[in-house]
């Protein structure tokens, strides 16, 4: 029998597909038990009895070799620190067969790769624990261990190499502060000067904005809004808001009929 899986075929064993197997759903601490037993341990001892016509009493223990292989791994028991004994008692809440509408099989994988059918489910079942001293101390372990932090508090005897350390003020921000001071210290030219430099900007464009302004006569911003106030307009309408054009009878070029300045 071909099995397809990750787009490609492989032989799937089909010698125990007629076996029938229960699909049990277990408490966690029992699931972890489970796989962190030894091969060829036994997990547990299933008994039951028909109590009447169609209702059964179904119930598990788990194993002592089991439940002693665990205490050995978690340590001595009567310490608060260390994990308390599994309990032993379990009661089986068995799902009707009328209400499995699905039909489910288990596979299994070996080490070499080899797919087998292990069965067919024909019973669902829940393993719950029995309300008892052991579980109710087993509950409050659990709920310790969750509510302690994964952050602790340590001592560095050396300060790490990708650390911080922190600074008056960033690189950044004093290269700002020192780029503002020039600005502000900048040497007001001679008016005629400027004023020229202003109308050769102005014939290689119609419109300029402020800051490129100041960085084309590099003069103190206020300076040279006087002397702009003098020889060009400010406009507040679109579609050259915020731009500053030459004047009337400063312009050597014909203006716009439908142009209008504020």
């Amino acid at each position: 029998f071909l099995f397809m899986m990750s787009k490609r075929s492989r032989e799937l064993n089909l010698s125990r597909a007629g076996r029938g197997v229960w699909l049990l759903k277990v408490p966690k601490y029992l699931s972890e038990a489970w796989k962190s037993s030894d091969p060829g341990v036994d997990l547990g001892v299933i008994s039951i009895s028909q109590m009447t016509i169609g209702n059964m009493k179904v119930s598990f223990s788990l194993a002592d070799e089991l439940r002693s292989s665990q205490q050995k791994k978690t340590g001595a028991v009567g310490h608060s620190s260390q994990a308390p004994t599994l309990p032993v008692e379990h009661r089986m809440v068995v799902a009707p067969q009328a209400g499995m509408r699905q039909s489910l099989c288990v596979f299994s994988e070996d080490e070499s790769g080899e797919l087998c059918a292990e069965g067919r489910v024909t019973q669902r079942a829940d393993i719950q624990p029995v309300s008892s001293s052991c579980y109710m101390k087993l509950k409050r372990y659990q709920i310790r261990e969750a509510s302690k932090t994964k952050f602790t508090v340590q001592s560095l005897k050396k300060t790490p190499v990708t650390s911080y350390k922190p600074v008056a003020d960033h690189r950044e921000n004093i290269i700002h502060q020192q780029h503002r001071k020039e600005a502000g210290k900048r040497a007001r030219a001679d008016r005629e000067t400027v004023l020229d430099l202003l109308f050769t900007a102005f014939q290689q464009h119609q419109y300029y904005n402020f800051k490129d302004l100041v960085h084309k006569t590099q003069q103190p911003h206020v300076y040279l809004k006087e002397l702009l106030k003098e020889i060009a307009v400010y406009s507040k309408k679109m579609p050259h808001k915020n731009m500053w054009e030459l004047k009337p009878e400063y312009r050597n070029y014909k203006p716009s009929p439908d142009k209008t300045l504020s």
